[in-house]
């Protein structure tokens, strides 16, 4: 293979494995730092190697194996570790590899359900695994929180220095114990695929790999549990994949749900995702994902947003609003309103909510003003509330369609 399919190859295998590779090493070696450093060295290692000695038919597997056997060398040259070389041997030894756990029958699910510890404050324990498990970086786990970056990069920190102080071991929940840990694990899964949405930065909006690998973990939570919210996560995914293709244009330009050409949305992911719906409503035990796959169910099933029933939707944010009250909900219901009442009705619901504070450094909040303002006339506040969501986004595609609103005023 040329040089330059190796490095392809390589850089595939970093997109598309690392993740994988990394759950792996955790399990393997005990520890996010031992493991990080042995997939740094794999990788190094798959680039002196695989140029001269070909691509190997499993990447996956030989960057395990060669990430961990070369930290156990490394663990072996250190002299201070001279009283445990028995026990490294033994862990050396193919018969001593920690046995995977077939109750979770993922290495990445496995690491999210151990990562969610009850020890850790809920916030750290999202951030660390988003961070470590989901490869997102700071400044994406930030924009998720609208928290600012510096904010949870100690949060982060702290997460791992409680585990290295408390020793809080990386061992795999038992069956009993996941239910405790599943609001945390779905959150992570909902949020990397947020990220695959819309995603922080970079030139294209959405990131196809982050969706399909959280959508791939919510199928997994499906099967291993009989979980309402389980079903409704992969009910409210599902349903935003369907319109992934339409989001934008071929130049990349981001296309509004107004807009979207409904005839080319995924028909059988809206079906399947119907039917997710209606099993977890016959558990009779509504929650947060629930309700938001139905608020998405919603709009797949309308025939244009004129058709669009905005009663049904406010009514399912009024109850979501009870269930899991935050700003972006009471937003995306005064948008909601807006539509079904018009856009001073709007405006002074996108007001009172941005007036509650939290929402300040959200673009999405500035943009969803800036709409109303538009469509009431009200030009030099459209411009004003357009700059201000366009100082705060550094996506290109929303730039630029932010920068288009603004030139049409």
């Amino acid at each position: 293979m040329s040089t330059a399919g190796t490095r392809d190859a390589l850089e595939a295998a970093y997109r598309t494995e690392a993740r994988r590779v990394l759950a792996t090493l955790v399990r393997l070696l005990g520890g996010f730092d031992a493991a990080e450093d042995a997939l740094h060295e794999a990788f190094a290692a798959a680039a002196e190697q695989w140029p001269r000695q070909g691509i190997p038919t499993n990447p996956y597997s030989w960057l395990v194996s060669t990430g961990r056997f070369r930290t156990i060398d490394r663990w072996r040259r250190q002299a201070r570790l001279a009283d445990a070389l028995p026990e490294l041997t033994a862990l050396a030894g193919p018969a001593a590899e920690p046995a995977e756990t077939e109750e979770i029958p993922d290495d990445e699910l496995r690491l999210i359900f151990t990562c969610c510890h009850p020890a850790l404050a809920p916030d750290a324990r999202i951030a660390l695994t988003l961070r470590e498990v989901g490869g997102l970086t700071t400044e994406e786990i930030a924009r998720a929180y609208l928290t600012p970056a510096p904010t949870i990069a100690q949060r982060i920190v702290r997460a791992k220095a409680k585990i290295r102080d408390e020793a809080i071991p990386y061992e795999v929940p038992d069956r009993s114990e996941l239910p405790a840990r599943l609001e945390s694990a779905l959150q992570v899964i909902y949020l990397i695929f947020n990220e695959g949405y819309a995603a922080t930065q970079g030139e294209s909006l959405t990131r196809a790999d982050l969706s399909s690998e959280a959508v791939r973990l919510g199928r997994l939570m499906v099967e291993l549990l009989d979980q309402p919210e389980a079903l409704g996560l992969l009910a409210l995914m599902l349903l935003h994949e369907a319109r992934r293709a339409t989001r934008v244009n071929p130049a990349g330009d981001l296309v509004l749900l107004e807009d979207q050409d409904r005839s080319q949305w995924d028909r059988g992911l809206i079906e399947e995702a119907s039917g997710l719906i209606g099993q977890a409503l016959a558990s009779r035990r509504v929650g947060p994902y629930i309700l938001q796959a139905a608020i998405a169910s919603v709009h797949a099933e309308a025939a244009s947003t004129n058709e669009t029933d905005w009663a049904q939707i406010i009514a399912l944010y009024d109850v979501l609003a009870r269930v899991a009250p935050s700003p972006v909900v009471a937003l995306n219901r005064a948008v909601a309103l807006g539509m079904r009442d018009g856009p001073k009705a709007g405006l002074v619901a996108i007001e009172a909510v941005l007036g509650q504070g939290g929402l300040a450094n959200y673009h999405l909040a500035h943009a969803a003003r800036a709409d109303m303002q538009r469509r009431l006339g009200l030009t030099e506040s459209a411009r004003s509330s357009y700059q201000q969501a366009l100082e705060l986004t550094r996506q290109p595609a929303e730039r630029r369609f932010l920068e288009a609103r603004l030139a049409q005023l």
